[in-house]
């Protein structure tokens, strides 16, 4: 007479087109090992076509939660039941959480960042500049405003988004928010405190890729961001540090992104450094 002992693994995921680049699974997995949990971190391409079909999978499957990357983090809205008030703001989704039979979307970028940019400044009072105006720059600015910058500038080479972006910030936030047309190098201004690359310009593999932006007239206290995780160190922020100037990588806002999401599913608390030093062997950083 045998017995077979039965388990289930919980399970949470990202579903992304494509994710074969999608270093997350390297940083969260430990992290769940690390506080015990036999949970699985899967990362699933799925293509616009089949999402409803994933977020239904989903549910039928009975995963605590998934992220959303790039181009579902707007597209799954119509698919959950409940927004977070920050996912509502923001008007797009990268973490969702199931809850009491109920799927509730979120949003961490925005958090991450500021988790990340914390480490180097405090936020009140800042003068920011932002790169860009797709999902990202809008999760940045958004909470940017709402952690007390004093000024946000959001410049995009597309003139209708950017301009809807700098409206919707400054109507939800009230931190006077400007639009500026990014045409061949962006002139960064010397009043500037922070300067925001949340576009996807030198990921992975492009590699040589870089913002177009002239650091002639900076001031040398000028930080430099980059929201690219992969690779981490990009030649818009090598460029930045052979200046002088200080630079923060994509790395930190990613595992702060993990560590909030983790919270999210579990309530746990994960340690970011365990997934800062997982995520840099995985990335070969």
């Amino acid at each position: 007479m045998s017995a077979v002992r039965s388990f289930k693994q919980e399970l949470v995921g990202v579903f992304g087109f494509p994710v074969a680049e999608n270093p997350t699974q390297a940083m969260i997995e430990p992290a769940f090992a690390a506080l015990g949990l036999d949970w699985r971190y899967l990362t699933v391409e799925v293509r616009p076509e089949q999402l409803a079909d994933a977020v239904r999978g989903a549910r039928a499957m009975n995963w605590r939660g998934f992220n959303c990357t790039i181009p579902h983090k707007i597209a799954v809205i119509p698919h959950l039941d409940q927004l977070s008030q920050v996912a509502e703001a923001i008007g797009a989704v990268n973490c969702v959480v199931a809850r009491d039979g109920r799927l509730i979307g979120d949003n961490t970028d925005g958090k991450g960042f500021l988790q990340s940019l914390r480490s180097l400044c405090a936020i009140p009072g800042l003068n920011v500049t932002i790169l860009g105006a797709g999902g990202a720059a809008r999760a940045v600015a958004v909470e940017l405003a709402c952690a007390g910058a004093a000024k946000l500038t959001v410049v995009n080479r597309t003139g209708p988004r950017g301009q809807e972006l700098a409206r919707d910030v400054q109507a939800r936030t009230g931190v006077p928010t400007t639009f500026e047309k990014w045409e061949g190098e962006y002139p960064v201004p010397a009043d500037v405190d922070v300067l925001v690359n949340a576009t996807s310009i030198g990921l992975y593999p492009d590699l040589d890729g870089r913002p177009q932006v002239d650091f002639g007239h900076v001031a040398p206290s000028l930080i430099v961001c980059d929201v690219i995780p992969n690779p981490p160190h990009t030649k818009f922020l090598r460029e930045a540090e052979l200046r002088g100037l200080k630079t923060l990588d994509g790395l930190g806002m990613l595992v702060h992104q993990g560590v909030i999401g983790i919270a999210l599913w579990t309530g746990l608390a994960a340690d970011p450094e365990l997934m800062r030093t997982a995520l840099r062997d995985a990335l070969g950083a």
